[in-house]
């Protein structure tokens, strides 16, 4: 006696079928990326620490993304005042230029374009170095020596992530705000003290308060992904190049998945 045969489902349900599969992986990524940054988070708050590490960290995050990180926003500040007076223009509310340059940057503006600079410069940087540390095996001879991975790779760079952004965002909405102020003194005839003074006294503590907070989830995020990609990374060169591409990508989409998060949020509080 021959054992029942299953049979085959309807051709229609390929598309469910593959539905499925596609929510099952994007679910498993998701665990497994909560289930990295949880080993991340509790390798940074608890010891052993490593100084040492952190500090070049500090630096190679931080200092080393000043130049580009300024001059984005500098040409931002700008390139928003035009816009704002231009569309002021169309209502006859061109002196309210400097208020919402002022709000625009300190709010959104400084913090995002800050973690887009980092997520092309520093989670990429990180993704490659921790991708040719797998690829050559020497994450696996860390383990061999008994020297945890995450406590000297992943929680310095974690924990410099969310204390250097913070800073940087401070450097872009400072430079972000002059930029607008030469071009609105330069080329729109705004007086310099005016313009000063519009912008003090609409600014509340609240809102550069805002886009520090949100600064310091970026700059986690943006390391995060770094992290994960390049300690993850597989099959040799080739991978690590897909590591450095994948951990840009998804930093940049949380990095605006985020943004609307927190933004809903502080909106309402």
């Amino acid at each position: 006696m021959t054992a029942p045969t299953l049979a085959s489902p309807p051709a229609g349900f390929a598309p469910v079928r593959l539905l499925g599969r596609s929510v099952l992986a994007g679910l498993r990524k998701v665990g497994s990326v909560a289930a990295f940054a949880g080993r991340g988070v509790i390798a940074v708050v608890s010891p052993p620490w490593f100084p040492g590490r952190l500090l070049r960290q500090l630096a190679a995050i931080g200092y080393f993304s000043l130049p580009v990180v300024g001059l984005t926003a500098v040409f931002t500040g700008a390139a928003l005042a035009l816009n704002i007076y231009t569309g002021g223009g169309r209502f006859n509310a061109e002196q309210v230029m400097p208020q919402i340059v002022a709000l625009g940057i300190t709010r959104e503006l400084g913090p995002v374009l800050a973690a887009l600079m980092l997520a092309g410069r520093v989670s990429a940087a990180i993704a490659a170095e921790l991708g040719a540390m797998r690829a050559t095996e020497q994450i696996d001879a860390m383990q061999t020596l008994s020297t945890d991975p995450f406590r000297y790779l992943v929680a310095p760079r974690l924990l410099a992530g969310v204390l250097v952004l913070p800073l940087l965002t401070a450097v872009a909405d400072l430079l972000g705000v002059a930029g607008g102020w030469l071009v609105a003194t330069r080329v729109l005839d705004f007086n310099p003290t005016v313009y000063i003074r519009n912008t003090m006294d609409f600014l509340q503590v609240g809102d550069v308060g805002t886009g520090l907070i949100k600064a310091a989830v970026f700059g986690f995020l943006v390391t995060l992904m770094g992290c994960y990609h390049g300690y993850n990374a597989k099959g040799g060169a080739r991978g690590v190049g897909r590591a450095t591409t994948h951990a840009v990508v998804s930093a940049s989409v949380l990095v605006f998945a985020a943004d609307y998060l927190l933004t809903s949020l502080f909106a309402h509080t």
